[in-house]
């Protein structure tokens, strides 16, 4: 901030004490459309200023390159947890197709990228089937295999339609036939 004062100091008009130069730089942070200093991005930046100072860089260039700097760093940072949002994603999906395979009770899985829904609720396994109507064919299948046809239960509008009849339906008794 001393630099910062310094430099405007040697501009044309009143000389600035440390407590104008920060009030000023608080208002600029509480201004609405200016974003909140990056933590992330401060030893980058103090590390970019020192070195342009010691080379003798105006204050104004030296602003103008940090700038930048936090500009591509930002959408680096952006990238990245992109990324690692995608990746989580996918454990997600493979926990739950996990927990499927396995036997344990679920919600509606997708196996791979087949078009078919799995849910498994009392130990009762459902497949979900689009249709060409954009419904949904609710079939009481043994496993998670597209190839079983299983036992039709209804076509809904919706999952949370098919939803709620696998709520009600998989405690009831089941017919022996």
């Amino acid at each position: 901030m001393q630099d910062l004062r310094d430099y405007l100091n040697d501009l044309p008009g009143p000389n600035l004490t440390m407590t104008d130069v920060a009030q000023r730089l608080r208002a600029f942070e509480e201004e609405p459309y200016a974003s909140y200093p990056n933590d992330e991005l401060k030893d980058g930046c103090l590390a970019l200023f020192a070195k342009e100072k010691a080379e003798g860089t105006e204050l104004p260039a030296i602003i103008g390159l940090l700038s930048e700097h936090i500009e591509h760093e930002e959408e680096r940072l952006r990238l990245e947890r992109t990324e690692q949002y995608k990746h989580m994603r996918e454990q997600e999906r493979l926990a739950a197709e996990q927990r499927l395979l396995s036997g344990a009770d679920c919600k509606w899985t997708q196996l791979g990228r087949a078009p078919q829904w799995y849910c498994r609720t009392n130990g009762r396994t459902y497949r979900l089937t689009p249709t060409s109507d954009k419904r949904w064919d609710l079939h009481r299948v043994n496993a998670p295999t597209a190839d079983e046809k299983g036992q039709h239960i209804g076509r809904y509008g919706g999952r949370g339609d098919a939803t709620k009849v696998v709520a009600q339906i998989a405690y009831q008794a089941e017919p022996r036939f």
